[in-house]
């Protein structure tokens, strides 16, 4: 049996988040403080006293999942994966579970991540809809469709569990193909309340940025495989594990497809790290033989 700790991305912040595990551990507290440091604003008091307001800005949410996440994960003790996978954001705290990478490279990155996104999203108006009880291919073929025939940019983002997809592009874009999809069958269609299209095209100039941090940063050799988001297989080279980090800011999280690798090479076993429930859910709905638990 192979265990699979696998981590949330942004959606899954609350008001309040992480104030237990700063209560209960002095090194938590410490991890904390170095956070606080290396953003340069107390992001500890926005986790634990801000507004759900306070936690939807990018610049917020990314750098509060992923230091949930690290720290839910060092409280774990002596459990260690034999592969992990991130939903987006997660996979960055999936790469310092995995040895890829230190804690504050990592919140670095995701602080360039989550600010050069805000940036693309603000150049750009953009947003993401979620497309439920369509075939994964139909909704492929729509957004190609819609695509070719308007110009407009739209296509799938993310692959959560059969059944359950998310679309980005822009505004035009997506609500054409909302309701191209609605008429193909779909039992909802529906925008959702975010501020740009993560996983498209028109994040092509944050990727530039985070490229550069990226090629910048320190990359170790893994101590187990990650299933990245884009190519949902298992990765063990560095350089490869890079790219695919670069890659993901336009390119689709293949979650479904990565959860059934991870169970075609032998797991039984999922462990969500961090905040929230949601990828626990998804596993579930993948294959519902999974025995799930969760570390928050």
């Amino acid at each position: 049996m192979k265990h699979a700790f696998v981590f949330p991305g942004q959606g899954s912040q609350f008001s309040g988040m992480g104030k237990n595990l700063f209560d209960g551990s002095v090194s938590a507290q410490k991890l904390f403080e170095q956070a606080n440091e290396i953003l340069g604003f107390r992001i500890s008091e926005i986790m634990f006293s801000g507004t759900d307001e306070d936690l939807k800005q990018t610049n917020v949410t990314q750098p509060a999942v992923f230091l949930h996440s690290v720290i839910a994960y060092k409280s774990i003790g002596s459990a260690k994966p034999d592969m992990v996978a991130g939903h987006s954001l997660g996979e960055f705290s999936a790469l310092v579970a995995n040895g890829v990478l230190s804690f504050a490279d990592a919140l670095q990155l995701v602080s360039v991540r989550a600010t050069a996104m805000q940036k693309a999203c603000e150049k750009n108006p953009s947003t993401m809809a979620a497309v439920l009880a369509l075939a994964d291919e139909k909704v492929e073929e729509i957004c190609k469709q819609v695509q070719d025939e308007t110009s407009e940019i739209v296509v799938p983002a993310n692959f959560n569990c059969p059944g359950q997809l998310v679309i980005s592009g822009s505004l035009k874009g997506i609500e054409i193909a909302c309701e191209r999809m609605k008429a193909a069958g779909a039992k909802r269609a529906l925008v959702l309340p975010v501020g740009g299209a993560f996983h498209s095209p028109l994040m092509v100039p944050a990727r530039e940025e985070l490229k550069a941090k990226i090629e910048s940063t320190n990359f170790y050799a893994p101590q187990c495989a990650i299933y990245q988001n884009v190519v949902a297989k298992a990765v063990l080279d560095k350089d490869e594990i890079k790219q695919n980090l670069i890659d993901q800011l336009t390119g689709a999280v293949r979650w479904t497809q990565s959860v059934q690798a991870m169970i075609a090479d032998g797991a039984s076993k999922f462990t969500e790290v961090g905040p929230g429930k949601v990828l626990q859910g998804l596993v579930q709905k993948i294959n519902k033989e999974m025995i799930v638990e969760g570390v928050s």
